[in-house]
């Protein structure tokens, strides 16, 4: 039994032949450094009026906000705590902790995150995220000229300005928002 290759000067059909060539020159260029970008994966919500995210390697869970049970006599931008996975996290108002951005209406979902220093905590949110994909070029470039929390990126494609929060400097800026050890 003898097997014979097929390469493309034997295709007939010139709709396959075609198709192979179109192909070809997309794999071509992809070979010649035109690689696809790399992207930074973010989870987006609303903010009042504008448009929030956190990259989604630090989001673990999006909660109901009914499940916190509110502390007395706490500082404003505490919410007060919930129990997650036999742990007691600190419910906060991201809101209060961003300089007093209004919400556009009452929230309702709470993000479960990673601060950036092994400790987890809880985020009130209007809704709950939906992902996103952001060039990291156009991160990076743009974290070089912000210095605080929130990093604004626009989206060439849609002109949809984006503020990213980076949570380690949110939670190390000096605010007071070391949340609840875990109860174990």
């Amino acid at each position: 039994m003898t097997s014979t290759s097929r390469g493309p000067e034997e295709v007939q059909d010139q709709d396959v032949r075609t198709l192979l060539e179109e192909r070809a020159t997309r794999l071509r260029g992809r070979a010649d450094g035109s690689a696809d970008e790399t992207l930074l994966m973010v989870a987006e919500f609303p903010l009042g009026e504008e448009r929030y995210a956190i990259p989604l390697e630090s989001l673990r869970a999006a909660l109901p906000l009914r499940l916190v049970t509110p502390v007395a006599l706490s500082q404003p931008h505490v919410i007060g705590v919930l129990r997650y996975q036999g742990s007691v996290l600190a419910a906060l108002s991201l809101a209060a902790m961003l300089g007093g951005h209004g919400w556009r209406q009452d929230p309702a979902v709470l993000l479960v995150v990673e601060r950036g220093d092994g400790e987890l905590c809880a985020l009130d949110c209007e809704a709950i995220p939906r992902p996103l994909s952001l060039p990291t070029a156009a991160v990076e470039a743009a974290r070089t000229h912000s210095e605080g929390p929130v990093t604004e990126i626009l989206l060439s494609g849609s002109r949809q300005l984006i503020h990213l929060i980076d949570l380690p400097r949110l939670f190390t800026r000096g605010t007071g928002t070391t949340g609840a050890r875990n109860a174990g």
